[in-house]
């Protein structure tokens, strides 16, 4: 059992120590940071809700009128004789 844990510290869990500690190796590694930071920030973007430009800039074309085939029902409140 002893000599199972020297070789498994000197090769690391799968591969070499040389290879872990090797630039191409620290390189794959930022990598697959980067590419979980843009996910996880993806993700998060996905949940929230939608926003839109409209919302946000005034309106100044807007119509003062409605132009649509169908008339615009008034609502009666009780008590109004019209």
């Amino acid at each position: 059992m002893l000599g199972l844990t020297s070789e498994v510290t000197t090769w690391g869990i799968l591969l070499p120590s040389s290879l872990l500690h090797s630039e191409l190796f620290g390189v794959l590694a930022a990598f697959v940071a980067i590419n979980t930071v843009m996910y996880v920030t993806l993700a998060v973007a996905k949940m929230l809700p939608k926003l839109y430009v409209g919302d946000w800039v005034s309106h100044r074309n807007r119509r003062s009128e409605t132009r649509s085939i169908h008339p615009e029902v008034e609502e009666l409140v009780p008590g109004d004789d019209r």
